[in-house]
Formats: C-alpha cells, structure tokens, sequence
C-alpha cells in the first residue's frame, strides 16, 4: 500500500492540523532528549569538569556581582549573597533557553531541507538543554542555603510552580525568537546586549525591595520581573509569593509561548525558502 502523500501549504494557508502534528510532536520526544544530551556532549558538558562549569560559571559570576556590590555599596550580608545566587541560577535558565533557541533553526539548516518532522521540535530541544543546565544549580544552591544557615519553611514548595511558570516562559522565548531570527539574522548579534540589559532591568543584582520608586512603576513592563522575584521570595526568604507576582508571571509566560507558537507554526512551512 502506497504512503499518503504529505503536501505542505504557504505559511499563509494558517496552522498545521494541529492534532496531527501533537502527535508527531509526541511521537518524537525521545529525539529531543537524544538531540538535547547530544548537543550537552557537543559543548564539552558530557565530562566531569564541562559538568562542573555548568554551576561555577554562574557562582564565579555570582561572586564578583557580590564583590562588586560589597565594594560599592560599602555593606551586604548572607542574605542577599543567596538572592543574587539563587536569581541568577533561574535568570540563566531563561538566558540559555534564549541563546540556544536563536540558532535553532538557522543552524538546522540541513535537518531541515532533507528531512520531514515538527520544526518546533528545534527550539524546544534548546530549552531542554538549558534546564539539564540549570537542574545541577538547585543542588549547589541548596548547599549555600545549608552553609549560610538561611530558613526552610513549607512556603519553599512554591518553588515548583514558579519552575513550571519559567520553563514554560523559557520556551516561548525560545520558539519566538528561533523564529524571528529566520527573517531578521542580525538578532543572534544583538542577543548578548539584550540578555544583559534584561539582567540589570531584573531584581538580580539588587533586591525588589529596595528599589527607588520612580523606577519601580515600571517594573510592570519587564516579563521576569515578578518571577524573579517571587524566586527569591520562596527560595532566599521562605516567604509565600505575592499573588500578584505570580498571576503577573503566569500571564506574561503563557502571553509569550501563546504568541511565539502560533508565529513560529504559521511560518514553519516558509523556513526552508528563507534557509
């Protein structure tokens, strides 16, 4: 019996039949492990001291932020040693998803021309990547939270769904901008710049509560803001989040995947005319 011929529309005929590619998208999820721990190996991190990069590059970064903040600001303690450690361990989730889901489909380039699969499957793998690096930073974290002697309470099991609200935020990010740096290339240049803005614009280096309040009304506009800093809520302080913080994250993580997946699907078909 003959294979039923598969025939791919423009991009403008709208969505692919959406169940249909679910389930190809299922179907496949062993690759994306495969694909992700691949990559992982690729990039030195299949070794004992490529693993152990994966946390000191954030620590070593943590701790001349620290430095640096000691230095100037004339004062700190453990506390906001934690919350620097603890917010740049998430932000690099999010950083990484980024820069990995960039070139997700530009440097697929081959895989997409000769073969036939979900090309979400790409930036999705990027995001994979990025939370096996940032699973061993819990770990380290957890072991500076022991060594400060800071407190642990019932509130910490926030943690999970704030997690749950930064993956799926990651892989918006990821899927939206895979996608526009099909059309506009220049943007994998400008990454770098605007994941460090983002870094500074973002409750990292400094606590939310301390911020001026001129420069605190806007922090409604930056999408991790409220995750962030429910992240150093939970995680630093074992305080519940603020409902606002987490009601803001979940509407600005599904806002991005919603808008990045439809943007990223209807365009699929068009990818390979543009590699």
């Amino acid at each position: 019996m003959d294979k039923p011929i598969v025939i791919y529309e423009p991009y403008r005929a709208g969505l692919p039949p959406m169940r249909d590619y679910l389930r190809s998208l299922w179907a496949r999820r062993t690759f994306i492990a495969e694909f992700s721990r691949s990559e992982l190996r690729e990039q030195n991190y299949g070794s004992l001291f490529g693993q152990l990069w994966l946390v000191l590059n954030p620590l070593l970064l943590s701790g001349v932020y620290f430095l640096l903040i000691n230095v100037i600001g004339g004062k700190s303690d453990s506390a906001r040693f934690a919350h620097l450690t603890a917010s740049l361990f998430l932000f690099y989730l999010i950083a990484n998803s980024l820069t990995g889901g960039v070139k997700a489909i530009t440097s697929g380039q081959r895989l997409i021309l000769n073969t036939s699969f979900p090309r979400i499957m790409l930036p999705v793998s990027a995001t994979v990547i990025a939370l096996f690096k940032f699973v061993p930073t819990l770990v380290v974290f957890f072991g500076i939270h022991a060594i400060l002697g800071l407190p642990y309470s019932w509130q910490m099991l926030w943690a999970l769904p704030i997690i749950l609200i930064a993956i799926v935020m990651s892989l918006g990010m990821a899927i939206l901008i895979s996608c526009i740096n099909v059309y506009f290339r220049d943007i994998s240049s400008m990454l770098p710049y605007l994941t460090r803005s983002l870094l500074y614009l973002s409750p990292v280096l400094y606590e939310a509560a301390h911020m001026s309040q001129r420069i605190k009304k806007f922090e409604i506009a930056n999408p991790i803001f409220y995750l962030l800093d429910s992240w150093s809520r939970v995680m630093v302080h074992a305080q519940a989040p603020s409902g606002k913080g987490l009601i803001h994250a979940s509407i600005c993580a599904l806002t991005i995947f919603i808008i990045g997946t439809y943007f990223f699907l209807s365009r699929e078909r068009d990818f390979a005319v543009r590699l």
